[in-house]
């Protein structure tokens, strides 16, 4: 479950990088609202995730779900544009973070016990 509450609260990384974007340095009432709510679930995940989670693998699997999520939404909302170079590094994230979560079990990592 706790992995589930940190994908989750990454995702909601999103809600709240989209709403600063929107809140023109914080002068509009509503985006800054949406950020409020989108950073209090996204950070209070995490916080209940790295309970069980080591918070180096945590924090690295929160951003880089934060990361991809906030990419994808301004790909589809037109905001940006999806080149090869920017898929390419996107899955460097995610391979990255599954490496970090590989290496953190202790069951397979470099401190694995025969």
């Amino acid at each position: 479950m706790p992995w589930v509450i940190l994908i989750v609260s990454g995702a909601f990384e999103t809600m709240w990088a989209v709403a600063l974007a929107k809140t023109e340095g914080f002068t509009k009432l509503v985006p800054m609202i949406w950020f409020v709510i989108g950073a209090v679930i996204s950070m209070g995940g995490l916080g209940i995730a790295l309970k069980h989670i080591p918070v180096g693998t945590g924090y690295a699997v929160w951003v880089a779900v934060g990361a991809v999520t906030t990419l994808a939404y301004a790909v589809i909302t037109g905001a940006e544009t999806l080149t090869v170079a920017k898929l390419f590094l996107v899955l460097g994230i995610v391979a990255c973070v599954a490496g970090l979560n590989i290496l953190s079990d202790p069951a397979v990592g470099p401190n694995a016990r025969p």
